[in-house]
């Protein structure tokens, strides 16, 4: 904290302005909008995870979709329970992190921060390639641009959110209201049906129903849960942003957490209902979605609207990761376990370095997949299920403190529900790729603790928490590196003697006739131009500009440890930015070396032409 202290002094005036007030803050609906597309996005391929597993054991295994769905509807049920009690014990935000921080200790914590990095850059990835997975089914000739397409709507997303939370809230409050109502609404007409409208979607595709079918075990439903609990990422976003509600921000959050958990479950339970009383049975290249809304609203108009805002709503909820990365990253900031930079916040309260981070990763792990939704899958889940029982756990100790025994059990029925569960996904999944996760959490870990141990090193040599000598004064030593005589080098020996007691100019001169004349010229000049300021050659055998200066400085800083020295670096700024290209960089390679190799302090003075 106290590292960040110090940092922060020098920046709040140019990067941290004041809180803007509530215009650039959520209200229930704008948070809705905001910090749930992950989890509304989740039941267009929720359904058809929990199918696909139960189709190994044919149709006779189909008949376990609803049961199982209404065993994740539970899981569900208890997690928006336990997050409302988050939001009202932990109102700065952070979610689990927080809970983990306050009841479990450090360690702890940094898992499950860890756990939720993952996730939500995980989310990312997962929900762009899945979007354009399905504007790729609609239009084929799209396939093979699909990986320029991703790094498109990653752009977008990125840009809508660098221009503030509630903007990109505003921006998505449509396709999430249209994607709600037409999911809605196919539950309620597909309910008054007897029979399918039309099965026209399928038609021709192949079955992927088993032809040896498994008998329906403890294992195949533990696995079909598995799969099916990928419905429930996201739940946690709205208790880690709580800060980004308009106050009262606890009771705004918490109506929007209950508001998501409701519409959830609802579309849940309705498509699962759905799939039974239709009999629905999977086929390889159509969705379950795309069968279930041909049957209830038929081959129209209504089924290609379906169609298009399931796919802006998958490719868009990406934006839950950039609502709720950014915020824990501050908390991670604030408690020295990532860079400070990601504790800063620009204009309409955006962590802009969180989002441009989490926009960068996410744009890789898109690239290593080449965009396709099936290499990035096996990974997702995993890292929120170990939060959630973090968080879980954490709360009964919350509780247990106030001798709130009922929440108390609520939250210990849940922590054993969300870590059976973590167990199931991360098992199942193991050989599917989550043995990456597995290597990466504890990876990701690690980096905390090496970030935290070096603001503590820097913290302890800056004296942070003692009292520091009073000030007092030294006689200072102002050195101008120059090579001609300008307009430049008049202007920085102004300043020089602005700020010092003494100053010396200095320039290295090179063993090679060429530049041992242009040395000389440059002396007797001087001694013409006679500006009052001693002007010092230093030889150097090398082809070197830094090192030389550094040396000189070192030898003075040790024959005269009273002194001060400080290194004006003159450099010309040209008006227009490509004119900076044609500048030799001597004045940087200058200030490095300094830098690197002696105390003294480097002042670049640039000269704007």
């Amino acid at each position: 904290m106290g590292v960040q202290a110090v940092e922060s002094e020098g920046v709040r005036g140019v990067e941290e302005p004041p809180d803007t007030g509530a215009r650039h803050r959520l209200t229930a609906v704008t948070g809705l909008a905001a910090l749930s597309l992950d989890a509304m996005a989740s039941v267009a391929y929720g359904p058809e995870a929990i199918v696909l597993v139960l189709a190994a054991a044919g149709a006779h295994g189909l008949g376990f979709t609803l049961p199982v769905t209404l065993a994740i509807a539970g899981l569900l049920a208890v997690l928006v329970a336990s997050y409302r009690q988050v939001i009202a014990a932990f109102p700065d935000g952070g979610g689990s992190y927080a809970v983990a921080k306050a009841h479990l200790g450090r360690r702890s914590s940094l898992v499950a921060a860890a756990s939720l990095v993952l996730d939500y850059v995980l989310n990312v990835a997962v929900a762009v390639t899945a979007g354009v997975a399905a504007l790729t089914s609609a239009f084929p000739g799209l396939y093979g641009d699909r990986l320029w397409i991703c790094l498109g709507v990653l752009v977008l997303v990125t840009g809508v959110n660098l221009r503030g939370i509630v903007d990109s809230a505003r921006v998505f409050l449509v396709p999430t209201a249209v994607f709600v109502g037409a999911i809605l609404a196919m539950v309620v007409v597909g309910l008054l049906r007897d029979a399918p409208v039309s099965t026209a979607t399928s038609a021709g595709h192949a079955s992927v129903l088993a032809d040896n079918a498994v008998s329906v075990g403890a294992l195949l439903l533990l696995k079909a849960f598995a799969s099916g609990c990928s419905a429930l990422t996201g739940v946690e976003a709205i208790a880690n942003a709580v800060p980004s509600f308009r106050a009262p921000a606890v009771r705004r959050a918490q109506r929007a957490e209950v508001a998501l958990g409701v519409l959830l479950g609802v579309m849940l339970i309705g498509l699962s209902v759905l799939i039974s009383r239709f009999g629905l049975q999977p086929v390889e290249g159509v969705t379950v979605l795309a069968q279930l809304a041909d049957a209830s609203f038929g081959h129209n108009w209504v089924f290609y609207v379906v169609q298009f805002a399931t796919m802006v709503l998958l490719a868009l909820s990406a934006n839950t990761s950039f609502g709720g990365l950014p915020v824990l990253l501050k908390l991670l900031a604030r408690d020295n376990y990532v860079p400070h930079v990601f504790g800063l916040k620009a204009d309409r309260q955006v962590h802009r370095h969180g989002v441009v981070w989490l926009a960068v990763v996410s744009g890789a792990l898109l690239v290593f997949s080449g965009g396709d939704t099936n290499t990035l899958v096996p990974l997702f889940a995993i890292g929120v299920f170990v939060g959630f029982t973090l968080a879980q756990t954490g709360m009964v100790l919350h509780w247990r403190a106030g001798r709130q025994w009922g929440k108390a059990a609520l939250n210990g029925f849940g922590a054993l529900l969300t870590g059976v569960s973590a167990i199931v996904v991360a098992a199942t999944k193991f050989h599917d790729g989550a043995w990456l996760i597995v290597i990466a959490l504890p990876l990701i870990v690690g980096l905390f603790e090496a970030v935290h141990r070096a603001y503590g090193r820097i913290g302890e040599r800056l004296g942070v928490g003692r009292v520091p000598e009073p000030p007092h004064r030294a006689h200072s030593l102002v050195l101008v590196p120059v090579s001609s005589l300008t307009r430049l080098t008049s202007e920085a020996l102004t300043a020089a003697v602005s700020l010092g007691d003494e100053v010396r100019a200095v320039t290295v001169c090179h063993p090679d006739p060429e530049d041992r004349e242009q040395t000389e010229a440059l002396e007797r000049d001087w001694a013409l131009w006679n500006p009052g300021v001693p002007l010092v050659r230093l030889t150097s055998e090398r082809r070197s500009l830094g090192r030389p200066i550094s040396a000189y400085v070192r030898e003075l800083s040790a024959g005269r440890p009273d002194i001060r020295v400080t290194v004006l670096v003159p450099e010309a700024e040209p008006e227009r930015l490509w004119q900076r290209l044609l500048q030799n960089q001597r004045g940087a390679v200058v200030a490095h070396a300094v830098r690197r190799d002696t105390d003294a302090v480097v002042c670049r003075l640039r000269l704007r032409i």
